[in-house]
């Protein structure tokens, strides 16, 4: 698949109403206007085309962003056309993107996802390597499409560290030291995740924190437990990431119905660039 895909910025008006026709036809809604993608393109952000030929098969696009000082790429949408998708092409995108954005100069990528959604966990963490220390309750408040409506939108937002060691080198994170948070099936066979007192998350050297491999079938079928692992995660995340913990990768199981989280201390992270060792 990789060899029939060119991947380019994209800066041209034609090129962003391209763009503004794959995000509709991707979250059926109303897309960014051109005047405000045009400006970002134009002002330090970056917006990553991935062509099949003439179509617009996917796209990244990211702002500038300013906060305590630092500057950081915000990676605000990607979108891949339905029928190519668990391909790679993200990856492909968010690695071009993670290239030109170098090439700018910055040193951190920054994006939300939902954190029960184990294919974005498992590209954002374990492929790209990112890092997460950050839960954000109800991020983007009531959302109305298909992927979203009827739950809280709560988002990790991750930090891509792209010049940094953790990311350049290959880590041999160890799991099997860390404590694994237990989960049982329900009457229909379904994970559940036990209820935990949150004050007894005490300093472990690592976590394992079990999602769903299939949310989305369970908020289809049973929203009462999507919304159970909603607000259990919620309070697990939100105390281990309080005592300086940071969610690194997803390890991924063959014969559970869940994937799990390795979370473990932030400072034991190498995040720092070459020119700052």
């Amino acid at each position: 698949m990789a060899e029939t895909i060119e991947l380019r910025q994209l800066t041209t008006i034609n090129e962003l109403q391209q763009v503004q026709q794959l995000e509709e036809a991707v979250w059926n809604m109303k897309p960014i206007p051109i005047h405000q993608t045009l400006t970002a393109v134009k002002n330090g952000g970056i917006m990553v085309g991935a062509y099949q030929g003439e179509k617009l098969i996917g796209f990244s696009y990211g702002f500038a962003g300013f906060q305590n000082g630092r500057t950081y790429l915000c990676s605000h949408m990607l979108g891949i056309d339905e029928g190519l998708r668990g391909q790679g092409i993200g990856a492909l995108l968010k690695e071009a993107q993670k290239q030109a954005a170098i090439d700018k100069g910055y040193k951190v990528i920054t994006w939300t996802y939902d954190p029960l959604e184990s294919v974005n966990a498992f590209l954002n963490l374990s492929k790209l390597k990112a890092i997460c220390s950050t839960y954000i309750e109800n991020c983007y408040g009531d959302m109305e499409d298909s992927l979203n409506q009827g739950l809280a939108s709560d988002r990790f937002q991750v930090e891509w560290w792209i010049q940094s060691r953790h990311v350049a080198e290959r880590n041999m994170d160890d799991a099997a030291a860390a404590k694994r948070i237990p989960y049982e099936l329900t009457a229909a066979g379904q994970p559940k995740l036990v209820n935990v007192d949150a004050s007894l998350l005490n300093e472990q050297e690592a976590w394992l924190i079990p999602i769903p491999k299939h949310f989305q079938e369970i908020k289809k079928d049973h929203l009462e437990l999507a919304l159970d692992w909603r607000l259990k995660t919620r309070r697990i995340f939100q105390t281990l990431f309080n005592k300086g913990y940071a969610a690194v990768k997803v390890v991924k199981t063959a014969d559970e119905p869940v994937h799990y989280y390795l979370v473990k201390k932030r400072d034991t992270l190498p995040l720092e660039s070459e020119d700052q060792k």
